[in-house]
């Protein structure tokens, strides 16, 4: 099983430097709050996402609460990734008064 992080903890690994952070949410739950650089990749799609997905290093995974990001976190550390859930959530992000974005966002070429 994939280990869990804290939102705090989440602040404090991007205050090191840029990480890689993926949302599961659908598009509309991403539209509506998300924390900041995180990229979409609603879990449904995660399988065909992997090799998109940088490698290089560890991937932290948030959803709404915590429980698909879980289930992603899992199923890419059964595929070789470094992969942590972000335990709580978007909704524990925006709960403890963090910036977060909004509004839709472009698709990436490609995607």
């Amino acid at each position: 099983m994939a280990d869990e992080i804290t939102v705090d903890q989440l602040v404090l690994e991007q205050s090191v430097g840029p990480i890689t952070l993926i949302d599961v949410r659908e598009a509309d739950e991403f539209a509506a709050a998300r924390v900041p650089g995180a990229r979409l990749v609603p879990l449904g799609t995660v399988p065909d996402s992997v090799d998109s997905i940088p490698d290089d290093g560890t991937i932290y995974v948030i959803c709404h609460s915590g429980a698909r990001s879980q289930r992603a976190a899992d199923y890419l550390l059964a595929h070789g990734r470094n992969a942590i859930s972000v335990a709580g959530g978007t909704s524990a992000w925006v709960q403890r008064g963090l910036e977060y974005e909004s509004g839709p966002v472009a698709t990436e070429p490609g995607a």
